[in-house]
């Protein structure tokens, strides 16, 4: 968990509500109009039975493709994807771990989101509806991978995106509720530059 660092087809499949459809554009837009974002999070991991169990902030950048990084206050992580691959630094355990971003697409919603291509290669997208005030799409993962992730839902308010949340196979939920997004701003290439601590254990790649 500590990791961690979208059609619902109505009437036997033959049609697509309108609210279905704008879920769909929201996201296709987002993809097609965003290559750059930052924004702040908040992020709530909830049990299977709906119990608070974290609760953790931090801010994300972006820039498609691959490039991003994600950045959690307490307990201090850094998520950071340099196009080619995904580093994973615990800073409490002082270890670092280096995964290819084809194998992590699916555990991070930071790959999610500045991936481009790779989305529909990774991911089967559902519209699930609106809720919460905001129209959501379901991100399936077509592979499994060992952060048992079987979900990852998008929630999009007036085409802003607004949340996100992964489900895994045990029941357990995170929620993200972003704000300040900013579109397309301009990203430092330093930020996607992950240089591990001295000392630090190194696993993987």
């Amino acid at each position: 968990m500590r990791k961690y660092v979208v059609m619902l087809a109505c009437s036997l499949g033959l049609f697509v509500t309108n609210a279905s459809a704008n879920a769909i554009a929201d996201f296709q837009a987002f993809v097609s109009s965003v290559q750059s974002g930052r924004a702040a999070f908040e992020q709530t991991v909830f049990d299977a039975k709906g119990k608070q169990m974290q609760k953790n902030s931090g801010t994300l950048v972006f820039t498609r493709p691959g490039k991003f990084r994600w950045v959690y206050t307490k307990p201090a992580q850094t998520i950071v994807g340099d196009g080619k691959k995904i580093s994973f630094f615990d800073q409490d355990l002082n270890q670092v771990t280096v995964r290819k971003i084809e194998q992590a697409f699916s555990s991070t919603p930071a790959a999610l989101l500045a991936g481009k291509g790779e989305i529909d290669t990774a991911f089967t997208l559902v519209a699930s509806g609106e809720m919460d005030g905001m129209r959501w799409l379901d991100a399936i993962p077509r592979q499994k991978d060992e952060a048992g992730i079987s979900k990852i839902r998008i929630g999009f308010a007036n085409g802003q995106l607004s949340a996100m949340e992964l489900n895994d196979a045990f029941g357990n939920r995170t929620r993200l509720t972003f704000s300040k997004f900013e579109r397309n701003p301009k990203i430092d290439a330093k930020e996607y530059v992950f240089v591990a601590p001295k000392g630090a254990d190194i696993i993987g790649e």
